[in-house]
């Protein structure tokens, strides 16, 4: 399914944070990842706080929601789900956390080059994209 304005952008970059959100409060529960548990409920506060920032950004932008179309922008590279969240071992749970959070920046980034004539949306964007970005250097 393509994303054609903004508003198809915002809705896809919320529920990509909330699949975060419930991945990573998944790896924290994990009895295996015990040493990780910190770091992974920050993980899934900062998706939290990403989610109102989205959702400030819809709401400051609303009129431009349907002025602006979007081209060849799909989310299909970027729906990922991990099962098993809560029985990984830590190995494959700090992978699991890689890879989510690698395809949330590159999707944050490839959506903020998709807004240029609205600066305000894709700095906000870009802005999540390099706090998710920022997890990895502290895995």
């Amino acid at each position: 399914m393509t994303l054609t304005n903004l508003g198809a952008i915002l809705n896809f970059a919320e529920a990509l944070e909330g699949q975060d959100r419930e991945a990573f409060l998944a790896l924290a529960d994990n009895p295996n990842c015990s040493e990780n548990k910190s770091i992974f409920e920050k993980f899934a506060k900062e998706c939290q706080k990403n989610i109102k920032t989205i959702q400030r950004t819809r709401r400051e932008n609303v009129t431009e929601m349907i002025l602006e179309p979007i081209q060849n922008f799909s989310r299909q590279p970027y729906e990922i789900t991990f099962e098993g969240c809560g029985v990984m071992e830590r190995g494959e749970a700090i992978k699991a956390c890689r890879t989510l959070t690698q395809r949330a920046e590159k999707f944050y980034t490839t959506a903020a080059e998709k807004f240029k004539a609205q600066p305000e949306v894709g700095r906000a964007l870009k802005r999540i994209g390099k706090k998710r970005c920022g997890q990895l250097d502290r895995l």
